[in-house]
């Protein structure tokens, strides 16, 4: 090793420093770049973030969403639709304004008071041997009284002129309305004999609420039975639940709060969309409103009456939560073609509806009952979910029906539940708190009373009427014709005439004592739905029919009946408008005294 002198030390002192001053140089350099690039990063996102820029990038994300809602609009309707849509949206609006105009507004008046005090005397009689109530008693009134008012009452009579009334009305009834089986649907009388059980089950639970099942546990096991009679009814798999609810409407409303959240949790979808067909009932546009879930409503094939499958499936997009199904549909009593919805729905990942809340307790007995039927039940892979009411054809109690599922995962997301309620843990499994407790006990007691064998000679006996009501009209009154196959309880026809019309035939057939439901949709048309007391007057309704027939044929002007004034201003532009004040002045008269 060299010795160490002087020289070499200052020589090495000498190269630390140099080396030193480079890395100190270097680490400077590199830092003052490192600054450059965040600073050069920070200038670029001060450009970038100017108002004017956010403006852009804000119109742009306006641009893309409503342009891809467009999109999938002009997917769902075509160009030609679309425009006719706008074209009533405008005119809407357009006849909305004008009904703003005090003289428009005063001539609106005055023809909505006329219509709705024709409305009132038909609906609202006063007649002079009933006492009106606005307030509460004074004193309490004895039972006796309390039971003759209520025989008034239960024989109160509408529409029927009041000095008639006022001289008559101890020897006549308004029973005899539906009595007479002279009622399209509405009335679902299992007989009397039924009736005073239905009372007698009623009565023994009149103060039971399914809500309290520790205080009421016999209810709580009737719901349950229920509910899986109907699931086996519906050949529902083992995992198979439902719950009970206070009509079709609510069952409805159940299906899409269900979809909407399994959508929301399973796929992420917030702007929830819902295909159906435009015979599938009201209350899935209702269900729509309440729950923002936007319809999309298909149209039906005019000769078959089923939801067009093509324009079903075109209108599947990533909102869409659900299909729906009828089976068969109120309108013109046909059931949908449910097996090619229901690969629609498996194959797109999305859930399917069948309503059969019309069918109930008909369409699953039609085989037995000797009778075509078609698929439609929980052995499609693709039904998750089914609607039936048990007040209709199972002969129940008014006010109760069924909600069906595949799974009981589908089921929970129609339960509302709140753990940090003041009052403590509340939860429901469906829109209702209390519910009835005694039309449970009804409608266990009617099903048990009649089982598998009473519902298929129901079914036996009133599809049978329907039919022969359908050939019947087929084969004698060639002024008429049959809407689609129907093969349930419902049956639909139309003019096949051209100096005969439809409505006016309706009007006719109501005159002679028949409550008909008239139709404004593609097709002007009547319909009636076929019940337990319909079967013995099925040669009255013919012959009746032909008669109407006949006398419209030979009164026919062109002019609007009652009927075709309703139904035709109904599907008007403008009119809408004012069908709809008519329709709310309606229900108001109902709470009138």
């Amino acid at each position: 090793m060299a010795a160490r002198t002087p020289a070499r030390e200052a020589a090495a002192a000498k190269i630390k420093d140099i080396s030193s001053a480079v890395a100190s140089s270097s680490s400077s350099k590199a830092g003052r770049s490192s600054l450059n690039e965040e600073g050069l990063v920070l200038s670029a996102l001060r450009m970038l973030a100017t108002f004017d820029n956010a403006k852009n990038a804000l119109f742009a994300l306006v641009v893309y969403r409503y342009s891809t809602r467009l999109l999938r609009h002009l997917k769902v309707y075509g160009v030609s639709e679309s425009l006719f849509q706008l074209y009533r949206l405008i005119s809407a609006r357009a006849f909305a304004l004008l009904l703003k105009t005090p003289a428009a507004r005063r001539k609106v008046k005055r023809e909505l008071d006329s219509a709705i005090a024709e409305v009132e005397a038909k609906i609202v009689p006063r007649p002079k041997h009933l006492e009106i109530h606005r307030q509460l008693p004074q004193l309490g009134k004895e039972n006796d009284w309390i039971r003759g008012e209520m025989a008034k009452l239960q024989t109160m009579e509408a529409g029927v002129d009041a000095k008639i009334v006022d001289a008559e009305w101890q020897n006549r009834d308004g029973q005899m309305v539906w009595k007479g089986g002279k009622v399209s649907g509405a009335v679902y009388h299992g007989g009397d004999d039924l009736s005073e059980l239905l009372a007698d089950s009623i009565k023994q639970f009149l103060v039971s609420n399914p809500l309290h099942p520790d205080v009421f546990p016999g209810v709580r096991k009737m719901e349950a039975e229920i509910v899986s009679m109907v699931l086996r009814m519906y050949n529902a798999p083992a995992s198979a639940v439902g719950a009970t609810s206070s009509g079709g409407t609510e069952s409805i409303l159940l299906s899409c709060l269900a979809m909407r959240e399994w959508a929301r949790a399973t796929k992420g979808i917030t702007e929830p969309e819902l295909i159906i067909g435009v015979s599938a009932h009201a209350a899935f546009d209702k269900a729509g409103t309440y729950f923002g879930i936007k319809v999309h409503h298909i149209p039906v094939d005019p000769i078959t009456r089923k939801v067009n499958v093509g324009r079903v499936a075109r209108a599947i997009n990533r909102n869409t939560i659900g299909l729906v199904g009828s089976a068969p549909n109120f309108p013109d009593g046909i059931i949908d073609d449910i097996p090619n919805l229901a690969k629609l729905a498996k194959r797109h990942n999305i859930l399917l509806h069948v309503d059969c809340c019309l069918g109930s307790f008909l369409v699953p007995f039609l085989d037995k009952a000797g009778f075509d039927t078609e698929p439609f039940d929980f052995r499609l892979d693709g039904v998750t979910s089914i609607s039936c009411d048990t007040h209709k054809y199972g002969f129940g109690p008014k006010g109760l029906s069924t909600i069906l599922y595949r799974s009981a995962e589908l089921r929970r997301f129609q339960y509302y539940v709140k753990t940090d309620w003041p009052g403590g843990v509340y939860a429901t499994p469906t829109l209702s708190g209390s519910r009835p407790g005694s039309l449970i006990a009804g409608t266990w007691a009617a099903m048990m009373k009649l089982g598998e064998s009473g519902y298929v000679q129901a079914c036996r006996d009133i599809v049978g009427a329907a039919k022969e009501i359908q050939t019947r009209i087929e084969r004698e009154t060639p002024e008429l014709f049959v809407l689609g196959k129907p093969i349930v309880s419902v049956i639909a026809f139309g003019s096949a005439a051209q100096n005969v019309s439809i409505y006016d035939v309706g009007d006719h057939m109501s005159k002679k004592g028949w409550h008909m439901n008239g139709l404004g949709g593609d097709v002007p048309a009547i319909h009636i739905a076929v019940t337990r007391l319909t079967i013995p007057v099925v040669d009255e309704f013919v012959a009746d029919l032909k008669q109407a027939v006949a006398k419209a044929r030979s009164v026919f002007s062109g002019d609007k009946g009652s009927m075709a004034t309703l139904y035709g201003l109904g599907s008007g532009v403008s009119a809408t408008a004012i069908v709809g004040q008519l329709a709310t002045r309606f229900i108001d008269t109902l709470y009138l005294i």
